[in-house]
């Protein structure tokens, strides 16, 4: 049937095929944060957490009868949303990382690490960690303050020594962060041996975690993935066209250098965010964007928002199993994303090497 179809015609279909796509991850993670909600060491039914929910957004709250205890309603408003929804912002915020970064060096297999920001982060809540810092701001900790400082310092440092003669290769970026991580890696790794009874907490933290997920939190990332989803899905169309090599986008119109800093800037400043209130979490900036590409193709004016949808559906579903695979206690969210993660990242790397071949 399809073979019989005008150019415009396919042209539709798989535009059709490619909102279906993103209407169907939004529905799956609308359920999947309401599923998670409901998960825990106290199971809810889906039906009261749903109204609960419900009735704490504009609008709806007018439809929805309060015939739920007191408790029900603090587990799920004061514990478990607020977990819920910083899981869906983390996941969303190094997807949407991940999606750009591997637009910007035309590799499906560069990370949000690739640039020193998440060793930067891990130095500077380290640094909170060793001298025991204790000051907050805004209701965040210092250890969170440090390591969005820290994820955008080294962000900065990787790109101004990378820049040469007024342009920066992609070579030269990938050298300088792949340099600077291992000498952050270095400096974090001698103060967790110096540091002897902080580094139970620091080792923790570089797990990953959403253990001590709050409404402040939430509240501090959701600005930072807000707009850089917003930069990124008005600019995707530059991002397509950058995908076509820096020259042949240059001839096209774009700046390619002011763009590329550009783009630097959202990627490390939505990382910063996320790794700032979750440590550590390895591979869904690798993983996601790689597997929507699958079924949206390389059109980054879907990629980007179907990468942002499913970023944010794997850490709360990565998150959800952390929380009750052995509850009551549970697991560090890095290891089970790092459980998927490895495994694809090889069957990833074997791929790349026989398209290579």
């Amino acid at each position: 049937m399809e073979g019989t179809l005008t150019i415009k015609e396919r042209l539709a279909l798989i535009r059709r095929r490619r909102l279906a796509v993103l209407v169907g991850l939004g529905l799956v993670m609308a359920a999947a944060v309401v599923a998670a909600v409901a998960l825990g060491a106290v199971s809810l039914p889906l039906t009261t957490t749903t109204r609960i929910i419900a009735s704490r957004l504009p609008l709806l709250n007018r439809l929805v009868s309060a015939d739920w205890t007191s408790n029900q309603e603090a587990i799920i408003v004061s514990v478990r949303l607020p977990r819920v929804l910083l899981a869906l912002l983390v996941g969303m915020g190094l997807a949407l990382a991940g999606a750009i970064l591997q637009a910007l060096f035309r590799n499906p297999m560069a990370d949000p690490g690739i640039i020193g920001s998440s060793q930067g982060a891990a130095l500077g809540a380290t640094i909170a960690f060793f001298f025991g810092i204790k000051a907050s701001w805004g209701g965040l900790s210092a250890v969170q303050v440090l390591a969005f400082a820290g994820a955008f310092f080294a962000v900065v440092v990787v790109y101004v020594i990378a820049r040469a003669g007024g342009r920066v290769s992609v070579t030269s970026l990938l050298l300088v962060g792949f340099v600077l991580s291992s000498f952050l890696a270095s400096v974090v790794s001698l103060l967790m041996v110096i540091s002897e009874d902080r580094m139970h907490n620091i080792f923790f933290w570089l797990m990953g975690g959403l253990g001590t997920g709050n409404w402040d939190m939430v509240l501090a990332v959701l600005p930072f993935t807000v707009v850089g989803a917003a930069a990124a899905v008005f600019l995707a169309r530059d991002l397509n066209l950058l995908m076509l090599g820096e020259e042949r986008a240059a001839q096209l119109g774009l700046e390619t250098e002011r763009f590329k800093w550009m783009m630097i800037v959202v990627a490390s400043l939505v990382v910063g965010a996320a790794v700032s209130v979750s440590g550590i979490i390895g591979f869904v900036g690798l993983m996601t964007p790689h597997i929507v590409r699958l079924l949206t193709g390389p059109d980054h004016r879907y990629l980007i928002p179907g990468s942002i949808m499913g970023g944010g559906l794997f850490l709360v579903l990565a998150d959800t199993l952390a929380r009750t695979v052995i509850a009551p206690n549970e697991l560090p969210v890095g290891i089970v994303t790092a459980f998927f993660g490895a495994p694809f990242f090889i069957y990833l790397l074997k791929r790349s090497r026989h398209g290579t071949a």
